[in-house]
């Protein structure tokens, strides 16, 4: 009983933000709405006993991805009213996607029932849990192509350090050895001009 209060809590919670993430006027305010649908996805992902997805959507999706959205909206300086000149313009178009995707939900819910894994029956009891059977899985059998993809990683992140650390010509770097060598008497000049005459540089 407690499990069916929960379902229907998360999901009435991740429907309504959901909905409000498309209807807030302030963006800022639709991140904040985004980041509370992915924490009630992530609550509907643990009662459907899929641990690592729900720690994926709070660690990756809400920790990076969200926050980031959040820090480029508050910095940006975005005129959204330009944005949405163009609505009456791209109506029809995004009408004619909306019912795809309607007509797509529709054929999903009546088809629920097709598979054997979604005959209605309960799913089995695991012998282990997700996330230790994902990571057996990950360290045993797919441990080389695990490492591979980390290595690829790791140098897509060097090389996006070289290319930003550069040398250009057209600015001027910062010597922080020269700033902190430089002395008191040689950056502050006292001057005590007579009256009526002003500060000649």
């Amino acid at each position: 009983m407690i499990g069916l209060i929960a379902f229907y809590l998360f999901a009435t919670v991740t429907i309504a933000s959901a909905i409000a993430v498309i209807f807030a006027r302030n963006p800022v305010h639709s991140v904040l709405w985004l980041i509370l649908a992915f924490f009630n996805a992530a609550g509907l992902m643990l009662i459907a006993g899929a641990e690592f997805i729900a720690l994926l959507l709070i660690i990756v999706y809400v920790g990076a991805v969200a926050v980031l959205f959040l820090f480029v909206v508050m910095m940006l300086d975005v005129d959204f009213a330009a944005l949405r000149s163009g609505f009456t313009r791209n109506l029809p178009f995004g009408l004619l996607i909306a019912l795809v995707l309607l007509a797509e939900i529709i054929i999903a819910v009546s088809a629920w029932r097709a598979g054997p894994a979604l005959s209605g029956a309960g799913p089995r009891e695991a012998a282990q849990p997700n996330i230790e059977a994902l990571g057996q899985a990950l360290y045993t059998r797919f441990l080389y192509p695990f490492e591979i993809a980390g290595l690829i990683l790791l140098v897509a992140m060097i090389g996006a350090i070289v290319l930003t650390h550069r040398s250009r010509s057209d600015r001027r770097p910062q010597s922080a050895s020269r700033q902190i060598g430089r002395r008191p008497e040689d950056a502050v000049e006292l001057a005590n001009p007579p009256v009526g005459e002003g500060m000649k540089l």
